[in-house]
């Protein structure tokens, strides 16, 4: 099987963008990341990804009259790439339903919630505030609707007392590092597929574990 040819779109310090970069760089990972693109050009991700031996593309939407025009940019670079498929990582850009129909099935997003929960953003505050015990993330194919797209993963962290919006964002994110570059290698490598709107797994499901939180014991996160 040929590796996919992967593009991370990125606006800022491309955090979970490294975690991706890393994996692929392992020799048996099913896809290479072909080129990091962002918005802005001063994103720091871009010179990490220069770094790692990444090709790197700026396109900037403030050079864009509009949503459409930058879009295109967009698409024209990735396809110029020969791009198989899309990562988005912190990449702060709402996309069109036209652009994201244009890559239906072929784009993923990390989210810093348990979707359906906590659409959109301050999904750490929110969780907080409704008293939730449980939070995390979720990598999701991307859909026109926004933090709605079928779930490929998920990671589960306690949320403790004493909590704030950092805490709880540093714990979601350590776990975003680990998912999102499982997640990319179960659909490169067929193990996770998108089949009528639905993602369906190869493998099947061990449903003897469980997470309970608070514990009696030392939290299994």
């Amino acid at each position: 099987m040929s590796r996919r040819r992967i593009a991370i779109l990125i606006s800022g310090r491309g955090s979970n963008m490294t975690s991706l970069i890393e994996a692929a760089s392992a020799p048996d990972f099913p896809g290479e990341i072909a080129l990091v693109l962002s918005n802005r050009p001063d994103a720091g991700g871009l010179a990490r990804a220069q770094e790692a031996g990444i090709p790197t593309r700026a396109i900037d939407h403030r050079t864009h009259l509009t949503r459409e025009s930058f879009e295109q940019a967009l698409d024209q670079a990735l396809t110029e790439n020969a791009i198989d498929f899309i990562c988005l990582a912190g990449f702060m850009r709402v996309l069109t339903p036209w652009f994201v129909e244009r890559w239906a099935g072929k784009m993923i997003n990390i989210h810093p919630s348990l979707l359906p929960l906590f659409r959109g953003t301050h999904t750490h505050q929110r969780a907080i505030n409704e008293g939730v015990l449980v939070h995390g993330c979720t990598v999701h194919f991307v859909v026109p609707e926004l933090d709605a797209g079928p779930i490929v993963a998920q990671a589960v962290v306690p949320i403790i007392p004493g909590d704030t919006e950092e805490t709880l964002s540093a714990r979601v994110l350590a776990q975003e590092h680990v998912v999102y570059p499982q997640a990319l290698r179960m659909i490169c490598d067929g193990r996770a597929r998108l089949e009528n709107g639905q993602v369906v797994f190869a493998e099947g499901w061990d449903a003897s574990g469980v997470l309970r939180s608070p514990s009696s014991g030392p939290l299994p996160f």
